[in-house]
């Protein structure tokens, strides 16, 4: 087969079993580890499938985002692992942005002693934890009201958060695979990347579930990233493409997910 051909019979695979291991393909296929790897690179690329640890399923949809009190109860371990690892980056005097979701507001939680800090969000809930648990110089965006996600989204969001030079930037994301980043919403996209223009340092904060979920708008490419934080179980390959790709990538210490 040419690899136009396998690619194809690994997809109508996956559309039986919904997870292969890389051992099953290379028997069902007669080729190489390294040439199914290869293959499966090349549908990661377009989306359409996803690395596990020692095999690949189907890419999962997202249609519609959770309100904000749904995703704050799922993997809560997680994410605080990842906003102590990410808060760890955070350096005296620095201007921080805060990206709306629950990750941002477990890293605002990590820094909120610190009132040497100016720290800029379009989410509603971090802006009111820190304005009630923190001294620092606080900013909110502003702009067009997503009620579920209670953040700030949308052209004068992202026009509002172009004022300021920051240090680090701290991206969340719902969807995410090797390719970059995407969206059920099309007013996301423009805020993430106002402010990822104006940052020093840019990073992407997401749980290890997030990873191969695809949404309708792809809105960021990952290479605009500088890191990606994430928890301990995102597959290894996919920790290793990442950093082939130079891309810098912290997971998240396992000690931090056994905290209550």
């Amino acid at each position: 087969m040419i690899p136009a051909e396998r690619q194809q019979f690994i997809l109508s695979q996956l559309a039986e079993r919904d997870v292969l291991s890389i051992q099953q393909l290379t028997e069902l296929l007669g080729v190489s580890h390294m040439t199914i790897r290869r293959d499966i690179q090349v549908l990661e690329e377009t989306r359409r499938v996803a690395s596990v640890t020692g095999g690949v399923r189907l890419s999962r949809k997202l249609n519609q985002e959770l309100p904000h009190l749904e995703k704050a109860a799922i993997n809560a371990a997680q994410k605080r692992a990842i906003g102590a690892a990410a808060a760890s980056m955070v350096r005296n005097g620095m201007v921080v942005y805060l990206d709306a979701g629950t990750t941002g507001l477990e890293i605002a939680r990590r820094i909120a002693e610190r009132s040497d800090l100016t720290v800029v969000t379009n989410d509603f809930v971090i802006c009111a934890y820190l304005s009630t648990h923190s001294s620092c110089a606080l900013y909110h965006s502003g702009g067009m009201v997503e009620r579920a996600n209670q953040s700030c989204v949308g052209g004068a969001t992202a026009q509002a958060l172009t004022r300021f030079n920051y240090d680090i930037a701290f991206i969340s994301t719902s969807c995410w695979t090797i390719s970059g980043l995407s969206s059920p919403s099309e007013l996301k996209g423009p805020v993430k990347a106002a402010v990822i223009a104006q940052a020093n340092r840019s990073v992407l904060v997401s749980d290890s579930t997030k990873y191969g979920m695809v949404a309708a708008l792809n809105i960021l490419p990952l290479s605009v990233f500088d890191t990606v934080v994430t928890d301990s179980g995102m597959d290894p390959e996919v920790v290793a493409s990442l950093r082939d790709t130079n891309i810098d990538v912290v997971v998240a210490d396992d000690a931090e997910l056994k905290e209550t």
